[in-house]
């Protein structure tokens, strides 16, 4: 199902569709700030599952982001960080940043064991917001790739509704997607350590 959502004045009836979808167990893909994302509610141990198989990989092998509607939700999930860490996320975030940190015990069981890390991102898209706060609970996240050697991401919402529909329950058309992923970094140590440039400015970021 593709679904038109404004990408500045989310209608919500629209958005409350996509939620009952998603507590319903189901798996949409949505815009992000950066490119197109594919994610189902965090507690949805078989969406994950079948996340994993339309990527082709591993629960332990996959990477996955979670993404959050404020910086204030990201306790429950984390370990705590430095004032250096938090001030930086307060600095940036929302914005196009993946931040990996160490996970606490309650990230979900399928990966307890097999994650002793977490990659966290406050998108700055009025979709993806709406979307977790009526949900009022964490997306799981992971990238829409496309199945080409020379394009990485797919960026048009019609195309990827041709490519995916029979994978996911909803295809969410917010409007042209970017091709740059977010900037990585890692906090695990305390301080930030740079390992992906991507849409996220890096000059104030100390390696």
């Amino acid at each position: 199902m593709l679904i038109k959502i404004h990408p500045e004045n989310p209608q919500p009836r629209l958005i409350k569709q996509v939620v009952e979808c998603l507590n319903n167990g189901g798996i949409i893909i949505y815009p992000t700030d950066t490119i197109y994302g594919i994610g189902c509610a965090l507690n949805n141990n078989d969406g994950i599952e079948k996340i994993c198989r339309i990527k082709g990989v591993k629960p332990e092998k996959a990477t996955f982001s979670f993404l959050f509607s404020d910086i204030s939700s990201l306790a429950h999930y984390t370990q705590p960080t430095s004032n250096q860490v938090f001030k930086l996320m307060r600095r940036t975030l929302p914005g196009p940043y993946t931040y990996i940190l160490n996970a606490s015990s309650n990230i979900p069981k399928i990966f307890r064991g097999k994650k002793k890390t977490v990659g966290i991102r406050i998108p700055n898209n009025a979709i993806c917001k709406e979307i977790i706060n009526a949900l009022e609970a964490p997306l799981l996240n992971t990238s829409v790739h496309a199945d080409d050697t020379i394009i990485e991401y797919l960026t048009d919402p019609f195309e990827i509704h041709e490519h995916y529909e029979k994978l996911v329950d909803i295809v969410i058309d917010g409007g042209t997607g970017g091709n740059k992923p977010s900037t990585i970094i890692d906090c695990t140590e305390g301080y930030p350590q740079l390992i992906r440039e991507g849409a996220g400015e890096i000059d104030f970021i100390i390696e």
